[in-house]
């Protein structure tokens, strides 16, 4: 009896919940699936979790021009005499921030009177740097659009005309130098370092996963709505259509992938957006030939047949009947064409015609550092080679883990042979 009942919970399992159950014994898809879901959960969150949350993680500071792994920075934040550019946590997520201060390495600082001291930052041992002043309003305050100051000696005050409201405010010295110091002073971590440009790399690194991804996901659907279509059209209808899909096919299976790239991005210009669609162009072909060996091979079955018998019109027979028995090789192709995606997208940004600057693409940030591989920062390329390396193989595990997971032979038979 108890074997009886788990024979029939599995003859009544879905072909999704088989499948899962399946994928799920494959520990190396499970690890890729696991590596994606990290990638993607740090491409949604975006500029929200990042170090550096400025657009593009392109806050550059030429004097942390490219620091080891580690390094931390002091720096005086200083108001900028702007409105500000507080526009809510989702417009953050997406588009970045730009930050209310201007970001001054400082190697070390000292109050005088109504200002702050600061020795810039260079980078040398000893420093050596300059040491300029800034007035401790001038750092705290919006002076331009709010506050024009006067510094009362005799009081040891700042006096403040506030220009919203018409009042005087006061405010000691001593107090406004605290608020500097424990509000204005601030020291930043850099777990990866800075690149060429003085940013941080780690934020520009998980930016350019929102990059790769995003290339991936929309060059997918654009093949596969482009892939359906054609081998779903060639496969049914045969004859003349068949034989004018596939003259198209042939040809541009013909051109190097990478050439045929590059000629689509040259006539639609630069731009990530042009990326999207160029790569997109160049992959529906794997997958039109995938539906049209699969739709000639099924549409002779019984069930077409009596769909045709029933009256039924020929785009409900391809859309609900063909196409839902089909989509499991095109699930697998998907998968290895991602991967693919993401090659394409880094070798265009390395040439200088995908994303461009400051986009932080991890193809970008390999050619711009690529002249430090024989130095002593040669992980500025390989840190972005790296994960280039990671989320492709993540990709290749997935397709094969719902290889074996959707091949019919890998059913689960040990309850057929005992029944």
């Amino acid at each position: 009896m108890l074997f009886k009942k788990k024979h029939t919970n599995f003859t009544s399992e879905s072909l999704s919940v088989q499948t899962w159950r399946r994928f799920k014994r494959n520990k190396l898809a499970m690890f890729g699936l696991l590596l994606i879901i990290l990638a993607t959960s740090i491409s949604i969150l975006g500029f929200l979790i990042t170090p550096d949350s400025s657009p593009y993680a392109n806050d550059q500071k030429p004097e942390l021009h490219i620091k080891k792994p580690g390094f931390h920075a002091q720096l005086l934040l200083t108001k900028k005499n702007e409105l500000s550019h507080k526009d809510g946590w989702f417009y953050k997520m997406v588009f970045g921030e730009i930050s209310d201060f201007t970001n001054i390495p400082a190697y070390s600082y000292s109050f005088k009177g109504f200002d702050i001291i600061v020795e810039e930052y260079t980078g040398n041992e000893p420093n050596n740097g300059n040491k300029v002043p800034y007035n401790l309003a001038d750092v705290v305050y919006d002076i331009n659009n709010n506050y024009p100051i006067i510094n009362d000696s005799a009081t040891n005050q700042i006096e403040f005309y506030q220009l919203s409201t018409g009042e005087k405010l006061k405010i000691n010295v001593s107090d406004l130098q605290k608020i500097v110091a424990e509000e204005h002073i601030q020291r930043r971590h850099y777990l990866l370092g800075t690149d060429l440009a003085g940013r941080d790399l780690l934020s520009r690194l998980m930016i350019g996963t929102r990059i790769s991804l995003s290339v991936g996901f929309i060059s997918v659907i654009i093949s596969i709505v482009i892939g359906i279509l054609l081998g779903a059209l060639a496969g049914y209808f045969r004859g003349w259509m068949d034989d004018a899909i596939m003259w198209l096919i042939n040809v541009v299976w013909s051109i190097p992938t990478l050439l045929l790239v590059i000629a689509i991005t040259l006539v639609l210009g630069k731009g990530i957006l042009q990326v999207f669609i160029a790569v997109g162009l160049t992959m529906w072909v794997d997958v039109a030939r995938l539906i049209r060996g699969q739709i000639l091979s099924i549409r002779e079955k019984e069930f077409v047949e009596a769909g045709r018998a029933l009256g039924f019109k020929n785009m409900r027979i391809i859309l609900r009947h063909i196409l839902p028995n089909v989509m499991g090789p095109v699930i697998v192709i998907a998968a290895s064409n991602f991967a693919a995606a993401i090659l394409t997208e880094a070798g265009l940004s390395f040439l200088g015609i995908g994303a461009q600057p400051p986009t932080p693409s991890w193809g970008e940030m390999i050619n711009a550092h690529r002249g430090y591989v024989l130095v002593d920062a040669a992980y500025l390329a390989f840190v972005p080679g790296l994960a280039i390396m990671v989320l492709v193989l993540a990709f290749m595990l997935v397709g094969n883990g719902l290889r074996d997971a959707l091949d019919s032979k890998s059913l689960d038979s040990k309850p057929l042979m005992g029944h």
